[in-house]
Parts: structure tokens; sequence; C-alpha cells
């Protein structure tokens, strides 16, 4: 369902807070938090046409204030404005490789909600649990889909994931799930989407979790089980006695020792077959049945051993005194052998009065509820149902995980089960954890048994710096006539064709770009008058654009480049939460470079004692060079007020034998000594020969001019 939005008036309008403002209250507040964003008022602009005064959009009349109804931009309002003008001129060009630049946006759109606690289970696609700090892009998951009537469950796949440290809330039920979660989090309830903390009124106003809320799902998850020695015993005891031929015949030619077993579901079959053979009992795999126009092909196991056939023989004799394990272990395996479910029922079936009833003993010592059914079969065949709806089948699977995951499927079943999952309690826990969150292609995804919304516009794969820490802008300006006006200002005659540098100020390809789409008509008038352009981002979303791209790079000169600063996955997590992984820029870098261009990669930010170590340079510019990258400039650690108190309270956190180094480098003020950034480059350099990074021909259309590296004044911040 496409998320609504509503749309105000900029004049008297209300901001998110529910405030009432004055337009130019508004003007007075973007003036003072994107000062360091803002073309200056003396910029000047190709067709001759005067700047806004002042320069932020703002103040052009007509502008429209957008609040979009999705998680991925709560909390944010979009000011759609007609602008003047849109390609700016660079104050103090000769300092930077370019003099003009284009900037669709005014503010970011970043606005991360990070979620849940690492350990927190996820439902996967097959029917098993993963904790969410352990899932990947790609991973296929269940979440929900409004289908008629019902929410039904969906498989769909995660997109992407992330972290980040925030104070952390636990949220306990009736049923004694307990979630963690930062107050940003979603949970879907019996009367829609609610974050875990908010207010009534005042600037924190939106819909909260109380204690008269239920959550939407089935409850927490079961702990799976240990695959102990008695869980495989029992395991091969289900599956042996229901599905196998084991058995010693006499003829008159002599004795015949046999264990055969033959499936449909490989994953049951390989089971067995591995907890037979760390048993000692070696079996051969064979074609059981080739697959017909109505029937599954089987393969099978077997042995003729008489020593082989004895040991299986007592590995599945009953106990005297099952263990807790066994008994899980032998309703995984007779589920595997004789169980299904479909329609909304489990079902066990045997004609073995003595595996029915050590069924029935299982289940029942685990608390299940079981019905027998005798549906009038040859044979005495009779079934045990379970009862008690999704919950108890889920919590069947997770308990005692069965092998066969298409029997574990729970795909368009409705949400419409009555767990006891009312809020009893949310209590802040009074310090901050790393959470996480995913993206995936619902929106949503199932943590610990109930319904949890992620971030809508993640699906965008588009990341920023953290420029102004983890409280990033809420207000983001976006000139909506972008397109139009980059196509009236290059057909200007006082145009002279100079090459315009898009990325520069405000990342073209944030996670608004997702929405608007003002990229596309903008690189299409740029290909039009063949006019060369590069783009600096962070974000993958310029994958979109790629066809466009080629198009323009068969005209002019296109340059693309991407920021990369180094690869250690845990000090990304721990210092850029908010930006794509180094793997997903280097993978962007490798199908740009693919696709024909010359991709430069600034390896930015390299932290003082974190990442400017000869190992990590070596390891960062080998993967830069691995994906293809025509270039790598080295800029150091860039600390602005209000990114440099955000990090040095970070540092102290977590490495504070670092702290002296920095505030000896950082002494003079936002800026690594010239010497330092002079040595990084040096052993950057050197690293790009060993690993053979050459630098492109400019002759080349396609090729990314070699970044220079800019000056104290322009490197790159770490927020």
């Amino acid at each position: 369902m496409a998320p609504s939005s509503t749309r105000r008036p900029a004049g008297g309008s209300r901001c998110p807070a529910g405030h009432l403002h004055s337009p130019r209250t508004h003007v007075r507040m973007s003036v003072m938090r994107w000062e360091n964003l803002s073309a200056p008022p003396d910029e000047g602009h190709p067709d001759g046409s005067a700047p806004a005064t002042p320069p932020l959009p703002l103040a052009l009349p007509g502008a429209i204030a957008r609040t979009f109804d999705t998680p991925g931009f709560a909390g944010m309002t979009f000011y759609e404005v007609q602008a003047k003008s849109i390609i700016n001129k660079v104050p103090g060009a000769s300092r930077v490789p370019f003099e003009w630049t284009i900037n669709p946006y005014r503010g970011c759109s970043h606005a991360c909600v990070y979620c849940v606690s690492g350990d927190t289970p996820v439902l996967m696609a097959d029917g098993r649990t993963k904790p969410i700090s352990e899932l990947e892009p790609g991973d296929r998951i269940y979440g929900t889909a409004q289908q008629g009537a019902y929410r039904r469950y969906v498989v769909t796949t995660v997109l992407d994931k992330w972290s980040t440290t925030k104070p952390a809330y636990r949220v306990t039920l009736e049923d004694g799930t307990s979630l963690i979660a930062s107050g940003d989090h979603r949970f879907l309830s019996e009367r829609g989407w609610k974050y875990v903390t908010g207010a009534m009124n005042g600037r924190g106003q939106r819909a909260y979790l109380t204690t008269n809320n239920r959550l939407i799902g089935t409850g927490r998850f079961a702990t799976g089980p240990k695959e102990s020695a008695d869980y495989r015993r029992g395991y091969l005891c289900g599956m042996v006695r229901g599905d196998a031929h084991l058995g010693t015949h006499t003829y008159p030619y002599g004795t015949v020792h046999q264990f055969r077993l033959a499936l449909i579901d490989d994953e049951a079959l390989r089971r067995t077959e591995r907890y037979l053979s760390e048993a000692g009992v070696e079996t051969h795999r064979f074609s059981f049945s080739t697959a017909t126009h109505n029937r599954q092909a089987m393969a099978a196991i077997r042995t003729s051993k008489q020593r082989h056939v004895e040991m299986i023989s007592e590995l599945i004799r009953w106990p005297a005194d099952p263990t807790d394990d066994w008994r899980l272990g032998f309703l995984a395996g007779i589920f595997d052998a004789e169980g299904s479910c479909s329609r909304g029922a489990l079902r066990i079936t045997n004609g073995d009065d003595a595996i029915l009833d050590q069924t029935a003993a299982g289940l029942s010592r685990f608390g299940f509820t079981a019905v027998l059914e005798d549906p009038g079969r040859p044979n005495r065949v009779r079934q045990l149902r379970l009862t008690g709806g999704l919950p108890e089948r889920l919590r069947f699977f997770h308990l005692t995980n069965p092998a066969i995951t298409r029997k574990r499927s729970i795909e368009g079943a409705a949400l419409k089960c009555q767990a006891r999952l009312r809020v009893t309690s949310i209590e802040a826990l009074g310090l901050e954890l790393p959470l996480w969150d995913i993206t995936t292609g619902t929106g949503d995804f199932i943590a610990n048994g109930v319904v949890s919304h992620n971030c809508f516009a993640r699906n965008t794969h588009t990341y920023l710096d953290l420029d102004a820490g983890a409280d990033f802008d809420s207000k983001v300006i976006v000139k909506v006539n972008a397109g139009e006006l980059v196509r009236r200002e290059l057909a200007a005659p006082r145009w002279r064709g100079a090459h315009i540098a898009m990325g520069t100020n405000v990342d073209c390809y944030q996670r608004a770009e997702g929405r608007y789409r003002l990229m596309p008509p903008i690189i299409e008038a740029l290909r039009d008058f063949a006019n060369p352009f590069s783009i600096l981002t962070k974000g993958t979303l310029i994958l979109r654009d790629l066809p466009l791209l080629r198009q323009a790079a068969e005209v002019t000169r296109v340059g693309v480049s991407y920021s990369v600063g180094f690869v250690d996955e845990a000090l990304w997590r721990a210092v850029e939460p908010g930006t794509p992984s180094p793997r997903r820029r280097l993978d962007a870098v490798r199908a740009l470079t693919d696709a024909g261009f010359e991709v430069g990669v600034l390896m930015a930010p390299i932290l003082p004692g974190l990442s400017d170590t000869d190992e990590s340079i070596d390891a960062t510019v080998g993967a830069v060079a691995a994906a293809g990258a025509a270039s790598v400039t080295p800029l150091a650690l860039h600390l602005r007020p209000g990114a440099r108190e955000w990090y040095a309270h970070w540092l102290a956190r977590d490495f504070p034998h670092l702290v002296p180094r920095y505030r000896e480098l950082y002494r003079a003020g936002a800026y690594a000594p010239q010497a330092y950034q002079r040595e990084l480059t040096a052993r950057v350099r050197i690293a790009a020969r060993r690993h053979g990074l050459h630098r492109g021909e400019r002759g080349d259309n396609r090729r990314l001019p070699t970044p220079p590296t800019p000056p104290a004044a322009e490197q790159l911040s770490l927020l």
C-alpha cells in the first residue's frame, strides 16, 4: 500500500511537533541548522538570475511542507520548492577542482530509525530463527502483507541492515515475551503501528505503546534444541521407525541384513545420514526413483552390513526413561517421517500404537495439546492433530527443529491469533546498547513473534555521512523543478559548458531521492547538452541511473567517485553505522567499473589510531583495487564542532587510550596537522603502487579525472 502524505503551504504551517510557525520562523531555524550546507549569498548563476535571499529556498513563495506516514520519514518535513536557479558557482573555486555545482536537495533525509537488540530472533523463510545481528542482505525472511480482509505472512528479502548505539527500552508482554528496542522503533498493535515511546503533545508527539495495547503476532519464539547425543538418537528413532525399512531376513540361500531409507526431501535424508555416520554407521546413497510428470524424484541411503544393521536397531531402541533431548529429537524425526502441516493443521500420522503413544507423550511433556483422530483408513492408521493454532505450530517447529523446511512454511497464514500479547510494561534500561534494524521488501519483519516495522525508505540502498551526529537534520528542502531548471540554465547563452560537480555539498542520492527522483531529469539534461559532470556519493541508488550515465558518457565526460575510509566491518559498525557497509560501496564501485566508468575512491575518513595502521591501509587499498577503482585519494579525519563532541564521547567510551593522541592531533582545530596528512598520502600511494592501482588517462570520456587531495578546509567529515 502506498504511503500517504500530507501537504501544507509553508506559510503558517504546523511543524511535526504540532507548533504553529510563520514562514520566517521556519527560515530562521533552517539557517541556523544548515548554515554549513547552504550556498553563500554571493554565489552567481549561469543564466544571470539573482540568488534567492535568504539562500535557503524556504523563502521562495509557494513552498509546500510535506510529511509522509512511513517509518522511513517519521518526524521529517520535506519543503518542496520551485527554485529560481539550480547551477551555483562555488566560492573560492581556485581551491577546489570544480567551479560549478548542482544541489537538488538542501539538508539530508538520513533520519535512521534503529530498532532491536542484536540477539532478537527473526523468523526466517525456512521456519527457523536467526538473531537480527547475523542477518545479511539477500536472506529470505517472513514479513506481512495485507491480502483481502487479513494481514498475512509472506516471504520477503532482507535488502540491508545497519546498527547504532541508542538508549534502550524493554517492552514486556503478557506471555513473557521481552523485546529490547530503541524508543524510535515501531511495533504493530491492535490499534496500528506504535512507537515504543512518545508523547501526547509537544515536540515528541506521536502514537506510542501503552499497557492498554496488544501487539500482533504469535508471541515469543521457543529456544531450539541442542544437538546432543540423546537428541540425535531420538531423531533417528522417529525417522527410522516412521519411514525406513530395517530388518534381518533368512532365506534358503542365507541371511540378509538390510537398512534402507528413501525420501523426497533431501534435508531429512542428509540429517539422518550424518547422525548415523556420527554413530559409526556408514551408509551408501543411491537414486531410489526418478522424477515423472506426477511424482518427484527420491534419493535413498542403505547398508547391508550386519554390524551396521544391529547398531541401527540399538540406536532406535525405546528408552526406558526418555530424556527431554531424546523426546525433542523423536518429535522432530517422526514429524519429518510422518508429519504434515497444511491448511492450518499440523498432523502426525501412523498405524503403530507404540509410535503414536510415544508421540503423544512427547507432545504432552512440552505442554502441547493434541487430538487423536481416526480417519477410517486401513491398517488402523490414525493421526495426532496439534491444537492451539499458529502459535503452537511455530512453537513445535522451533522447539523440536525438524529438518524438512517445506513442511514448516506459514506463508499465507493470517495474523488473527489471540495470543497473550498485551503490553505489561515499558521500561527504560538506563543505558545505551547496540541496536539493529533491517530493510525488507515488505517494510516489516517478525521479531521474537511480533510484527516489527523497519525503515521503509532503506530499500533505496542509500546512506549518508552523519554530518550532525546521530541527530541529523529533520527538515529537507527539495527543489522539485530541478530537472527543468538544469535544462533551462544549460540552454542560457551565457553558459559555456563548464564542468558541474554534484554531491560535493549534500549527497544527491540521499534517501529522499528514492521518492522524488530528481536526478534522472538532471542527468538527461546534462546528456542532451553534452555537458561534463561528476558525482560524489555514498549511496548505491546511483546504480538505478546507470543507463542514463552510460548514455551521457557517450557524449561527454562523466565522473563518479565513492568514499571508502576502511574495510574493517567491526570498525564500520562502531563509527559509521548509518552508512552503507564498505563491502556494498565497493560492490557499487565494481558495478560502475564493469559498466565502463573509471571510479575514483576517496579513502575517507582515515581515523588516527584506528584505521591508519599499515595493515588497515593495505587492506583498504587492496579492496579498492580489487573493486576496479581507477584511483584512491586519502583524506584524514575532519572533526567539525558538534561532530567533534560526539566523536570525543564515543572515543572516550570505546578507545580511551587514544584520547591523548587525539587531543594532540586536533588541538589546533578541526583538522589533523599537515605533516600527518602528508604522511598518510605517502603511505597510501605506496600501497596503491603495491596493488597495481593506476590512474586513468584523461582521454577517455568515461574516466574520472584524478581527484586531487583537497585542502584542509575541504576535507570530508566523519559525521
